[in-house]
């Protein structure tokens, strides 16, 4: 049997739902940085705040049903490739939250050139992430149905 995600609904697992959202806020962030180094336009400044908290939000959610799944199956916490997509999000989710922090206390100054390149960082971790991600679905068939057409068993 493939291992199973503890967290989910009729069978589907509630990380893989969850993720999306994260990682195109923080996506968003590195693509609003590079619109307000261009620009200056002080808006996209507070824009990106927003996105990094929306992706700070709903990356805390997707944690909670990731470790769900993580300590709910001891076969999940046999594959390095788990350990090491556990560990590169709470790095990710660490970077942008002193991104985050700095924004708020030193306004527009921060992102160019540091938040910029924070964000930058992020999103290639979220590479590395998403790539050991796809190891444990695709490889390792964590949170795989057995049977496909009946995703309940």
């Amino acid at each position: 049997m493939n291992p199973k995600s503890t967290l989910s609904i009729a069978g589907h697992p509630i990380h893989p739902m969850l993720i999306p959202f994260p990682v195109a806020a923080f996506v968003g962030t590195l693509v609003v940085d590079i619109v307000y180094a261009r620009s200056g336009d002080p808006a996209w400044a507070v824009a990106t705040n927003w996105m990094l908290g929306a992706g700070l939000v709903m990356a805390a959610l997707a944690a909670v049903a990731g470790l769900t799944d993580f300590l709910g199956d001891s076969r999940i916490r046999d594959l390095r490739a788990a350990w090491l997509h556990m560990i590169g999000n709470v790095v990710l989710v660490l970077i942008e939250a002193v991104n985050l922090w700095r924004r708020l206390a030193e306004g527009g100054d921060f992102i160019v050139p540091t938040g910029l390149v924070l964000s930058l960082i992020a999103t290639a971790l979220l590479l590395f992430n998403g790539w050991k991600g796809w190891e444990m679905v695709y490889r390792h068939r964590v949170g795989v149905s057995e049977d496909p057409a009946n995703p309940t068993r």
